[in-house]
């Protein structure tokens, strides 16, 4: 047995049950159902003339088990493209996601949805908690492979509560409008996770580097990962935007961004190869970029041609990012970015902001009509003008890379702490340090490892 594996035995298990046991204790003392969930309230709606269908759970849960399908299914099978770590890159998520989940209900409840000392939770809850471990599991992205279990959590846990923070200061202080959470998932994730990255930067990452590439069987799992959140994604992003036309256009912009998004993507990847082969790597991600891209301007009145330009430019920005900038951030910054979230998350993300600022910034009465006061109610009541609401967007596209940054250089120090036992340089991308792992080859990995550690030891 490594002594990874030996650490592993006690410490997961640890803190496993203390973060549960905890949870449950404070869903017990500040958590209870909201008035669509509670038998008693609901039920003395329905006696007051309230239909059952006016329930919640009938616009929400279908949008709810598409998210669900999203970072379970989707962001797990995305990132088993390496070829010994697809039970990591599974098994991790589906951990990081459970507790995440959880922590995001008590941390968002305690910002947005406290009343009379109480969390009230219901399926939108569900949904906005889904969101927040999105962006966690996107900053688990950048660090696959590298970090142990118990890393994982702790980060989790750090960045739950920064995202909370981040979320009720863009959306509620300043009144930034993300429907499909350019800014507040995928920015702040992505620049969380790339910091958190360089503060763990592994100099001698080279010696795992055989294990850092995949086969193609794992690159066809990968693929089942894409296809998922690409066929939900206009779900995520119109989730929790309000009933009728705004939601129905954010799930329409969505999908024609995606669309576009994913010809440029085959496009840019056969002209940016010498042999014009495509490149699984920016199929499997970039198509995904115009998702990401059209989030924050989703509900506005971006029109279908306008959400397929974005997914035009979303699917070029990150291919090219695959292609050129992602080699010199590992050589020159020393960011070890294993999934590539900055050029599916990050630089879209910030394109989304940016087309959102541009978009509020020219919204006109003549345009919106009467639905001006869904989507930017303070300028249809006249507290501010449109342009005003752009500089609202710039301010928390700014807050969002500030907090993130700053809150994955914390995180990254706390995360190098040696009792949080992670891998060495030798036998990072490795699945067998922390699973059984069936089959013939069960005993030649373990040797393998052995013999690194030992290799190791001896240079030390």
């Amino acid at each position: 047995m490594t002594d990874a594996a030996t650490n592993m035995r006690l410490k997961l298990p640890i803190i496993c049950f203390i973060l549960e046991v905890i949870l449950i204790i404070l869903f017990g003392v500040l958590v209870q159902y909201d008035s669509d969930t509670d038998a008693r309230q609901w039920h003395n709606n329905t006696n007051s003339g309230h239909s059952d269908y006016e329930n919640e759970f009938y616009y929400r849960y279908a949008s709810f088990q598409d998210v669900h399908v999203m970072i379970f299914m989707g962001f797990g099978f995305l990132m088993t493209f390496l070829q010994r770590y697809g039970f990591s890159s599974v098994g991790f998520n589906f951990l990081i996601a459970a507790f995440a989940l959880q922590w995001a209900t008590l941390m968002q409840g305690f910002f947005h949805g406290m009343h009379g000392g109480k969390i009230h939770i219901g399926v939108e809850s569900m949904i906005n908690a889904d969101f927040c471990t999105g962006a966690v599991l996107i900053s688990f992205g950048a660090v696959l492979g590298k970090t142990s279990p118990v890393q994982l959590l702790v980060m989790a846990m750090f960045e739950v509560t920064l995202f909370a923070v981040n979320e009720y200061i863009v959306l509620s202080a300043l009144g930034a409008k993300d429907a499909g959470g350019s800014m507040t998932i995928h920015t702040f994730g992505a620049y969380f996770g790339l910091m958190v990255t360089r503060i763990l930067y592994r100099p001698n990452l080279d010696k795992s580097k055989h294990r850092n590439s995949s086969v193609y069987h794992s690159d066809l799992f990968a693929m089942i990962g894409t296809v998922y959140l690409w066929m939900f994604w206009p779900s995520f992003n119109s989730a929790i935007t309000a009933h009728g036309d705004d939601q129905h256009r954010t799930a329409m912009n969505t999908y024609y961004s995606l669309a576009a998004c994913t010809l440029s993507t085959y496009a840019m990847s056969a002209l940016t190869a010498h042999d014009g082969k495509l490149d699984m790597v920016h199929i499997q991600n970039a198509a995904l970029a115009g998702g990401v891209a059209v989030g924050t301007a989703g509900e506005m009145m971006l029109t279908p041609f306008g959400s397929m330009i974005v997914g035009l430019l979303a699917g070029i920005i990150s291919v090219l990012g695959y292609k050129y900038l992602s080699p010199i951030l590992e050589d020159k910054l020393k960011i070890q970015d294993t999934c590539g979230v900055n050029n599916l998350h990050g630089m879209p993300g910030i394109l989304g902001a940016i087309v959102g600022a541009v978009t509020a910034a020219v919204a006109t009465k003549a345009v919106y009509g009467e639905g001006m006061k869904d989507v930017f109610p303070d300028v249809a009541n006249g507290d501010i003008d449109a342009s005003y609401q752009g500089v609202r967007q710039a301010i928390a596209l700014a807050v969002t890379l500030g907090i993130s940054l700053l809150g994955g250089l914390i995180v990254g120090f706390i995360l190098k702490l040696p009792v949080f036992g992670a891998p060495s340089d030798t036998i990072c991308f490795e699945d067998s340090i922390y699973w059984e792992v069936p089959g013939e080859e069960t005993a030649h990995v373990d040797l393998t490892i052995v013999k690194m550690e030992e290799s190791e030891k001896l240079n030390c």
